[in-house]
């Protein structure tokens, strides 16, 4: 695969990877609502996309697939910065065990999710 190909593809998987980001995260925080304040749009972006990076990474795929799969889409669609600010801002509205909780949840779940689905992908 060339080098002109492979960055095409990094710039339309990433920004297809930017647009489900924020569909997923506007279409969970609209349906489930958390009158605390607590990010489950980005919880649940992020516990979806550990998945999807554990799935791809058990698949038998050539190494430019797993770039553009793994690094471009999932980059792209996973948002640890948002996380960490998100964080944040709990702790400076003094909601500490939200804050605490958020990142527990996230480590927890995102840990979980990556091991199903790698063992998902390596049932295929």
């Amino acid at each position: 695969m060339s080098t002109v190909a492979v960055w095409a593809g990094v710039m339309l998987l990433g920004g297809l990877g930017a647009v489900c980001r924020l569909l997923v995260d506007r279409a969970v925080s609209s349906r489930v609502t958390v009158a605390s304040g607590f990010p489950v749009g980005t919880l649940a972006v992020n516990v979806s996309g550990a998945w999807l990076l554990g799935f791809v990474g058990a698949l038998t795929i050539s190494p430019h697939v797993a770039l553009l799969a793994g690094t471009a889409f999932v980059g792209a669609y996973t948002t640890f910065s948002t996380w960490m600010l998100e964080t944040q801002r709990l702790g400076e509205e003094r909601r500490g065990r939200l804050a605490v909780a958020n990142i527990v949840l996230s480590v927890a779940l995102g840990l979980a999710a990556a091991w199903l689905g790698q063992l998902i992908g390596r049932a295929l």
